[in-house]
């Protein structure tokens, strides 16, 4: 009795280490905003590189939780807008770094046990939260200009709303398919949307300011960079002046978004664990009961 009870405490450790995963991913990140080509999703020119790191916890073969570290970037121009006149005559451009820290819940839709190949593919879906940090820069006389300083829309101003913040909170949904290659190594793909609760990833939301006024307050080059139309050589755009014509949409947040593939490391030992035994009937590692 006292051998068996030995052997089931020395197999808990083990048993809960083999639910461990960690690994990397590899992907690309886009958005959508204001800045959007066409409202919908950049063009495949505006899709940036974006990597990660993360850990896993599979509790079972249905449920996962998951904690990790991305790194991606967006950016869009209107100069590449196929929709409105405005949009051209805008002439607004942005690019930014997302780092984001974040926890999800995954649901294994066909279940999921790689450790004693039992069930070695399955399509997921998730869900958890997420804080990012962000930073849009436009390029003006070949230099790359911190945009949230300025208060391009009079942020600060009396009667505007105050600077936004570069740290904020997201909800990331989506899904992916993983499949065990062996007991020891995973590989899949996923793809997760990020529903932000900003409109200022791209810096564009509210409305125009008048240029004297913001100059005034907020500097010369914040007015300069809140309509860039006069950058475009004998296109005769005229800078809208009056406070009423949107600059951007503020019923719209903004959206990031993170894909790629992702490879993982199981921390299990077959020796010790016997999952490729249980695979094929046979009685080896910790006693059942």
């Amino acid at each position: 009795m006292k051998n068996w009870i030995f052997s089931l405490l020395l197999c808990i450790p083990l048993s809960l280490s083999a639910q461990l995963e960690v690994g990397g991913t590899v992907g690309v990140s886009n958005y959508l905003g204001d800045l959007a080509p066409s409202g919908l999703w950049t063009s495949l020119g505006e899709m940036n590189f974006s990597a990660g790191v993360f850990a896993r916890y599979n509790i079972g073969k249905w449920v996962s939780l998951k904690g990790g570290i991305n790194y991606g970037k967006i950016s869009a121009s209107d100069f590449n807008s196929n929709n409105s006149d405005f949009r051209q005559s805008r002439n607004l451009s942005f690019r930014s770094n997302i780092f984001e820290f974040g926890f999800t819940g995954e649901f294994n839709i066909l279940g999921y046990a790689p450790y004693n190949l039992e069930k070695t593919f399955s399509p997921y879906v998730f869900v958890g939260i997420a804080g990012y940090k962000f930073n849009p820069q436009t390029e003006y006389n070949a230099e790359w200009v911190n945009l949230q300083p300025l208060g391009t829309e009079g942020q600060g101003m009396e009667g505007r709303p105050e600077k936004y913040k570069l740290l904020q909170m997201s909800i990331p949904f989506g899904g992916g398919v993983k499949y065990a290659i062996n007991d020891k190594w995973n590989l899949g793909f996923e793809i997760g949307f990020r529903r932000t609760n900003t409109d200022y990833l791209d810096d564009v939301s509210t409305i125009f300011v008048n240029y004297e006024d913001l100059a005034s307050a907020n500097g010369e080059l914040a007015a300069i960079l809140s309509w860039r139309g006069g950058e475009i050589e004998g296109a005769g755009y005229t800078r809208p002046e009056s406070e009423t014509v949107g600059r951007g949409n503020p019923n719209n947040l903004d959206w990031y978004v993170i894909s790629g593939i992702f490879l993982s490391y199981n921390f299990t030992d077959n020796g010790l664990v016997g999952s490729r035994g249980r695979s094929r009937g046979k009685k080896k590692g910790c006693p059942s009961f």
